[in-house]
């Protein structure tokens, strides 16, 4: 029988678990520990973990630099908990919102013999559940006893740490006509991962010939820029302006990835926005949180250019990065057509960084 969960169904499991607060535990070569999320801690469960044993925090490279906790495991850093840490300095290592007002938050006392390979896990599986890339882990004995008494969900290192650092297959699920203001001749594509998380839409316009290169859009998802019509953005008016021109070449697809505020998901993306009101800008901003410049994965919009019949792109982009995916991945780009839209005073300063900082081709 196949009833058991899989290891990716067991980290989505994992990735609720985390957001709701709960501990996941993580199993290791040897080692075992109870993981949980800094974002989502109680009180309550920062007691239960003390009690357990000596905590420690993982933090990110990126976030320690800022707290200036010194690194000893490359990605990575991981803190002792003192004693007498509550709920509030966990919470503040972790979230930046208030990094300006209280900056000295140490000394701290970084961790540097052991595995850190637990650490990096759990880094991890909080960054897939858009949390907050924090989390605190408390070694247990035996993991599979102690999952197994509480009732949580375990995860093997070796087994997860492969699936989370590829692109989940993914599998379409339904397709159907739809006009759309660009054009009459529209039809929207779903296509579902394995592993739960965000689906995935093409747009299809027109109907582009299979054996020619197609006219293409990487959009990823911005609720802010594409609902809202948000200023501090070009999104809304790339993602228009690439759909009206799908529209007056007869024929194109946009491929929309649910990868909000460059893979960082909108909660992060407005603690991003919050201190970019401090005076960061879109890069520092990222990497005060603990994330890297971008987290977006493209090579999703590969797989499914590939299962709609694609081989050949004219990619709508100024993204020098998209266009090395596409190649690298099988996709041919015949032709960057440039997307240079929606400018105004509130962004300037954002497209400013993405030209100087990402490499964006403005």
């Amino acid at each position: 029988m196949s009833l058991m969960p899989t290891m990716i169904e067991l980290l989505a499991r994992a990735r609720v678990d985390l957001r709701m607060g709960l501990p996941v535990v993580l199993n290791g070569d040897g080692v075992a520990a109870l993981a949980i999320a800094s974002e989502s801690l109680s009180s309550q469960r920062l007691s239960d973990l003390r009690n357990l044993g000596a905590v420690s925090l993982a933090l990110t490279a990126r976030r320690a630099e800022t707290l200036k906790a010194l690194v000893y495991d490359d990605d990575i850093a991981r803190i002792a908990l003192p004693d007498s840490a509550d709920l509030n300095w966990v919470q503040a290592l972790a979230d930046p919102a208030d990094d300006l007002n209280s900056p000295m938050k140490g000394p701290f006392h970084c961790l540097r013999d052991g595995d850190a390979g637990l650490h990096r896990l759990a880094i991890a599986l909080v960054k897939s559940a858009r949390l907050l890339p924090a989390a605190l882990l408390v070694s247990v004995t035996d993991a599979s006893a102690f999952a197994a008494e509480h009732g949580l969900t375990l995860i093997n290192q070796s087994a997860a740490l492969p699936l989370l650092d590829q692109s989940s297959p993914l599998h379409p699920v339904a397709a159907a006509r739809l006009p759309v203001e660009a054009a009459e001749a529209g039809r929207l594509h779903i296509f579902r991962p394995e592993d739960g998380n965000e689906e995935h839409y093409a747009i299809e316009i027109g109907r582009p010939d299979r054996n020619a290169p197609v006219l293409v859009r990487l959009h990823s998802a911005c609720f802010t820029g594409d609902v809202l019509g948000s200023l501090k953005c070009d999104c809304g008016p790339q993602l228009r302006g690439a759909l009206a021109q799908m529209g007056t070449e007869g024929a194109g697809v946009l491929l929309y990835l649910n990868q909000e505020g460059r893979g960082i998901g909108l909660a992060n993306k407005m603690r991003a926005y919050s201190l970019q009101d401090q005076g960061f800008d879109t890069v520092e901003a990222n990497h005060r949180l603990g994330f890297e410049d971008d987290e977006r994965d493209f090579r999703l919009g590969s797989e499914i250019l590939r299962k709609l019949g694609f081989t050949q792109v004219r990619l709508l982009t100024n993204n020098p990065k998209k266009i090395t995916m596409m190649e690298q991945t099988g996709i041919k780009v015949t032709e960057r057509v440039p997307l240079q839209v929606g400018e105004n005073d509130f962004n300037r300063g954002y497209l400013a960084t993405k030209a100087s900082k990402s490499g964006h081709m403005l």
